[in-house]
């Protein structure tokens, strides 16, 4: 019961320092909170490969949106911004431990990513200055559907790559 309340409060705080602090010194808060999680909660060979993979299916998709025009950083390039591909390592953490509950049914993970996906993306966008390209509304509702296919599909990947 311990470990995924703890699970729970480190992503939140990870969450915070990658959002609010941006590619600066607040993301070795980050790197922090996936060591503890790594070291504390889990091991590297129980989450390890999951937290690489989620984070370049993320990295990949999130990169797609900004070339699409649907994402504007301030930061400029190619891929994302590094603080929220650490993100997506943070969200990694999570799929086996504190939202585990919300792997099946898979209409519940489908449920959860369509209100918690872009929900989590409308804050990082106040707080990191992220702005939408298509619109505030059109762009949530975009991610609404985008997260009810994409939650369980991580999920997904979370039970396949259980030893």
């Amino acid at each position: 019961m311990l470990k995924p309340l703890a699970n729970a409060v480190l992503f939140q705080c990870g969450w915070f320092a990658c959002v609010l602090g941006g590619d600066s010194l607040w993301l070795l808060v980050g790197l922090a909170v996936l060591s503890l999680h790594v070291l504390w909660i889990s091991t590297l060979a129980d989450d390890g490969l999951l937290i690489v993979k989620v984070t370049v299916v993320g990295t990949l998709l999130d990169t797609l949106l900004r070339t699409l025009g649907i994402f504007h950083f301030s930061e400029p390039g190619l891929l994302i911004p590094f603080w929220l591909m650490l993100l997506w390592a943070l969200l990694a953490t999570t799929l086996r431990h504190c939202l585990a509950w919300s792997a099946r049914p898979w209409w519940l993970a489908s449920l959860l990513g369509a209100v918690g996906g872009p929900l989590s993306y409308y804050a990082g966008s106040q707080l990191a200055g992220v702005s939408f390209g298509y619109g505030t509304a059109t762009t949530l509702i975009g991610l609404a559907f985008l997260w009810a296919m994409l939650f369980p599909l991580l999920h997904w990947l979370a039970r396949g790559l259980r030893h």
